[in-house]
């Protein structure tokens, strides 16, 4: 089970981080704030790979031809989901945004088993469907979707495709490795090789098309710092959640995070909760109690 201590502490970290990429996308842009995750993030993870191999006292992993394409498909497919959930976090309809983006666990069950064969027990693709619906039930009001249109919705579903779509790249690439007695070792070194991939390609397109957006980039580099830190401590731990579950059960649990936002605005602001999202809840906690027990 530790791979569920793993996905509780990266969820976490991924809502700190996620709080203070929103703030920088004011500012930064899209793209802008994208980068701030990969480029401000990559020299942690190296930091990290460091300490590891002399915690392990290994060398760096030989990854076989079959690893790169797994980093590549990843990276591309993590970019490409952050950017467009920090544009639906522009976008007024941000719970309803948010809802589908958390169909992520649906999804991704579907891409590992067409990618890695990763099947999935009766009573786990049953808690997969009840928390991811939770999710929905308690963020989306009814008439939400015809008020704010079809966008928001597209955009959703196409980012939490992305994402999904990413976690089972880079569980691919942890698993190529062949290093089940070191999945720390693996899970860290696929995280800076990933981590600086990212850097390197949006680097290359802001210098290309946005130097403006660079050059805000460095000046901002104090909240950055702390975004980059956020995001590689996160990706750390998802990645290690990788390297021994599947990415479809990671993602799922995952979920727990809209609990932490949810918990904090109950007790921040006073604010009751809904029948709504009580039931909202009752079927995430249901969710991922059958989860865990099915496990």
């Amino acid at each position: 089970m530790l791979w569920a201590v793993f996905t509780i502490i990266a969820a976490a970290a991924q809502t700190a981080r996620n709080a203070m990429q929103r703030e920088l996308t004011a500012t930064l842009g899209t793209v802008g704030a994208t980068q701030v995750r990969f480029l401000f993030g990559f020299p942690f993870a190296i930091l990290f790979l460091i300490g590891v191999c002399i915690a392990t006292e290994s060398g760096l992993p030989s990854p076989p031809p079959s690893y790169w394409p797994w980093v590549f498909l990843g990276a591309g497919g993590q970019i490409a989901g952050t950017t467009l959930m920090l544009a639906a976090m522009n976008d007024r309809s941000f719970v309803v945004t948010t809802a589908y983006i958390k169909t992520e666990p649906v999804q991704t069950a579907i891409f590992g088993l067409v990618l890695l064969g990763d099947r999935l027990t009766p009573m786990l693709a049953l808690a997969i469907v009840i928390a991811t619906a939770g999710v929905v039930v308690m963020a989306v009001k009814p008439g939400a979707a015809q008020v704010n249109g079809v966008k928001p919705t597209v955009m959703g579903i196409v980012a939490g495709g992305m994402f999904g779509l990413s976690a089972i790249a880079f569980r691919g690439a942890i698993l190529s490795l062949g290093m089940p007695d070191q999945f720390v070792l693996g899970a860290t070194f696929t995280l800076a090789a990933s981590l600086v991939t990212q850097a390197a390609v949006l680097m290359i397109y802001l210098v290309w098309r946005q130097p403006d957006v660079l050059r805000a980039i460095m000046k901002a580099w104090r909240p950055s710092m702390f975004a980059g830190f956020m995001g590689a401590f996160a990706s750390q731990f998802w990645f290690l959640g990788f390297s021994i579950a599947s990415a479809a059960s990671v993602r799922t649990l995952a979920l727990i995070e809209v609990l932490f936002a949810q918990g904090v605005s109950k007790f921040a602001f006073k604010q009751k909760a809904s029948l709504r999202e009580v039931i909202g809840i009752a079927m995430i906690i249901g969710g991922v109690v059958l989860l865990l027990w099915a496990h």
